[in-house]
């Protein structure tokens, strides 16, 4: 049990033991090992220059577009966490864009990658989350981990800021230390996995566009309403081991069903070693 958030492990989660990173590596200075480790994040400030932005930006709009087609045809807009007037969730656009492909497997992401992991990594996820105007729902507190459980626990999460992410748009927040005891219980609500609510010494991390958050799988976070009038944009990708396995079935019911390596040729490339 987690004492300080009230926070109970996952029925999964058995002996996990957290990996801490030495030194600096080829992208990430020492200080911010110490807080990925300590923390469980750290913001890249200005990681990304603003044409690539703008390329991404280009490149994943026809994909938004296509879910807010197919969102204003489910039931009041909604489709589980999305909604035509909460947030929209595009999957996989490397799979479908040369844009996005080359930035998920980049030299940036490849030495993020490299000093996070280790020196056999594969893209695992990627999604464009975009928060709309003056949205109805928050993303409430979860942890990557804890929507579709990956072994080895910890994988890395890049959160992209597309546009200004601020306190005011829903910038993303995070709980600090969490990590260090893996992947926590879950409950299932109609917006999504939620896995606290309201934690004590949770920390606002507003960020300029083409600046990124660096987070562990572990690291539970959220993001608030969107109260203004522009949409908050975000790229999120996301990288494993290789050799990586999705875990299926019920945790509430037992053990693991089934076993899936994470290795789709079609959208988990494997990322350039040098």
């Amino acid at each position: 049990m987690n004492k300080s958030h009230g926070l109970s492990p996952h029925p999964w989660n058995r002996g996990f033991t957290w990996r801490d990173h030495a030194g600096a590596g080829r992208i990430v200075t020492p200080e911010q090992a110490r807080a990925y480790d300590e923390q469980g994040y750290f913001v890249l400030e200005h990681a990304v220059d603003p044409v690539t932005i703008a390329a991404l930006v280009d490149a994943i709009e026809p994909f938004d577009r296509e879910v807010m087609d197919f969102l204003a045809t489910q039931p009041d807009g909604r489709f589980s966490i999305a909604g035509v007037d909460t947030v929209s969730i595009a999957l996989h656009p490397a799979s479908r864009s040369a844009v996005c492909r080359d930035f998920c497997t980049s030299e940036l992401m490849a030495d993020l990658g490299h000093d996070l992991i280790g020196p056999d990594v594969r893209l695992y996820w990627d999604q464009a989350v975009y928060k709309k105007s003056h949205s109805a729902e928050p993303v409430l507190w979860h942890q990557d981990n804890g929507y579709t459980y990956v072994e080895p626990q910890a994988y890395l999460t890049v959160w992209v800021a597309l546009t200004d992410a601020t306190p005011d748009n829903g910038c993303i927040s995070v709980l600090p230390g969490v990590h260090r005891t893996g992947t926590v219980a879950h409950r299932n609500t109609p917006i999504g996995f939620e896995c606290c609510v309201d934690p004590e010494g949770a920390v606002e991390v507003p960020v300029q566009a083409g600046s990124a958050v660096v987070f562990s799988s572990l690291t539970p976070h959220a993001t608030g309403y969107n109260r203004t009038d522009e949409v908050r944009k975000a790229y999120i990708v996301q990288y494993a081991p290789e050799g990586a396995v999705a875990l299926h079935g019920d945790p509430d019911a037992g053990p693991p069903t089934a076993r899936v390596v994470q290795d789709d040729p079609r959208r988990q490339f494997l990322m350039p070693v040098d």
